[in-house]
């Protein structure tokens, strides 16, 4: 992350949501996409990026891929998903592990890999802004299943 105020608000809520639950904020490297309007350059780069992520999930993690092809829910109804999907990953032995894909979307293994696919909006956020909108709704989710006042 370059936007050192971006970083900042990541580093705020990652501390909140600390107070909650472990929390581990990983990066794979972006596939450089110089030709990413033929198609099959755009396929190889999306499968190469879910390659990597891919490498980084264990079989019993529950990943939530955000995906525009995914459901969308208001705050009180990602709260109760939010703590299903912690129950469940931690029945499995697993993390509940959240997934921003390329640039360029999502590759079919990460898709396939998928225990749930959210649709977070149906604006476009650089990927910076999005990791923070998801880090604010984790800890809002979080302080609604604790009864807390935040989230009004």
């Amino acid at each position: 992350m370059k936007d050192k105020a971006l970083q900042s608000v990541v580093s705020e809520y990652s501390k909140r949501i600390s107070a909650f639950s472990r929390i581990e904020v990983l990066e794979v490297k972006d596939e450089p996409n110089t030709r990413a309007e033929r198609e099959a350059e755009s396929v190889r780069i999306r499968d190469c990026e879910a390659g990597r992520v891919l490498s980084k999930l264990r079989d019993p993690d529950l990943v939530i891929l955000l995906d525009l092809g995914g459901q969308m829910w208001d705050s009180e109804q990602f709260a109760r998903q939010l703590g299903n999907w912690q129950l469940k990953a931690g029945q499995k032995g697993g993390d509940l592990v959240f997934v921003i894909a390329g640039s360029l979307g999502p590759g079919k293994d990460l898709v396939s890999r998928a225990d749930v696919r959210w649709k977070l909006s149906d604006l476009t956020f650089t990927h910076l802004l999005t990791r923070v909108l998801i880090l604010e709704q984790i800890y809002r989710g979080f302080t609604i299943l604790q009864g807390r006042s935040y989230h009004k």
